[in-house]
């Protein structure tokens, strides 16, 4: 991998992306330390014969082809010797508060906090690689996790630069801005840029859009008109490696709140379905009314069987937090869904203002 030269002789601010090692399966082997070593896959209730899929798996388990969204029965083939656990959500945000914290502490830093295992750190030093290398060194030794940085001149680029600074391939650090762009990423398809998916990607290539390269080159005027005013302009600014150069100290507050659930046996029968909606709106109605955040918006969540996925949603007549409103939203957008196949996963899903 080809990486910028490095100079240290000016003061500048830079955007380092810190991102945790297979946090979930890492948190794990902390308190299993006879697990070092051997394939570990965290997610669901930690039973492969269930319904669930992957959360994390260890580097050792995607040596297999375990992958995170992968199904846990399909992760027990690709590797049958591998360790499963639970999903144990409590103990991960005690971990992570303790890395943030860890990241706080620095003397002249803002960190701008991006879930459990990632925050965005922004500073000013002539040495940004000596920065990346302290900030892994007091992470590790604080919490016993390791972590990697991508160092960046925005925020878009330093978390590009963390898939370079990752396992097994990457040594901790590396360093992506203007100077290093085109060579390091024009060549890659549109999809290896953080916020376009597989569809929007797919939408790209239908307009002869596949690589960064291209993406870069495109006209904004004329993806304006053929993706939307908004978004088609900023796919091309993705693709030129533009994003927000300044990391904003605020504290991290969730944009929405969600549960959801894999049954073991299909549900056939429609009443189950509205049965199993209703509690889970109601389930998460007490948590947001707890936490004094209204929703604005209401989702649900349908997994039919084997294994087609949709999601509709509606915006709510008033912000609310009561449960009766918030459930009878949810089961409204339920009808949405003209299809009565059997079921294998529900989900709700709270949006806030």
């Amino acid at each position: 991998m080809v990486g910028p030269s490095r100079h240290t002789d000016v003061v500048a601010y830079w955007v380092l992306h810190v991102d945790l090692d297979q946090f979930l399966a890492a948190a794990e082997v902390l308190r299993h330390p006879e697990l070092a070593g051997r394939p570990v896959v965290v997610g669901g209730k930690g039973d492969p014969t269930q319904r669930a899929v992957v959360a994390t798996a260890s580097y050792e388990a995607r040596e297999y082809g375990v992958r995170s969204g992968m199904p846990l029965r399909t992760a027990a083939k690709r590797c049958p010797d591998a360790v499963f656990l639970p999903a144990d959500n409590a103990h991960y945000e005690e971990i992570s508060e303790e890395v943030m914290a860890t990241l706080r502490a620095r003397p002249g830093v803002v960190v701008e906090v991006m879930g459990w295992d990632e925050a965005f750190v922004g500073a000013e030093t002539d040495d940004p690689e000596d920065l990346a290398a302290t900030i892994r060194a007091q992470v590790l030794e604080h919490t016993r996790l390791h972590c990697s940085i991508g160092i960046g001149d925005n925020m878009l680029r330093a978390k590009l630069a963390t898939q370079f600074a990752k396992p097994p391939t990457g040594d901790g650090a590396y360093r992506l801005t203007a100077g290093n762009w085109a060579e390091v990423m024009f060549d890659r398809p549109t999809g290896a840029l953080w916020g376009i998916g597989t569809k929007t990607a797919r939408k790209l290539a239908d307009r002869g859009i596949t690589t960064v390269r291209e993406l870069a080159m495109a006209d904004p005027a004329a993806l304006a008109a053929e993706l939307g005013p908004a978004l088609g302009p900023w796919y091309v600014q993705l693709g030129r490696g533009i994003g927000r150069a300044v990391v904003e100290g605020t504290p991290w507050v969730p944009r929405s709140r969600s549960h959801e659930t894999t049954f073991q046996e299909n549900l056939t029968d429609w009443a189950d379905v509205r049965t199993e909606v209703a509690a889970l709106a109601r389930r998460l109605a007490a948590e947001i009314d707890a936490a004094g955040r209204p929703a604005v918006r209401v989702a649900v969540k349908v997994r039919f069987a084997p294994f087609s996925t949709y999601t509709r949603s509606a915006t709510l007549e008033a912000p609310t937090t009561d449960a009766d409103r918030f459930t009878a939203a949810a089961l409204d957008v339920l009808e949405l869904f003209g299809s009565r196949r059997p079921v294998r996963l529900l989900g709700v899903r709270a949006e806030f203002g």
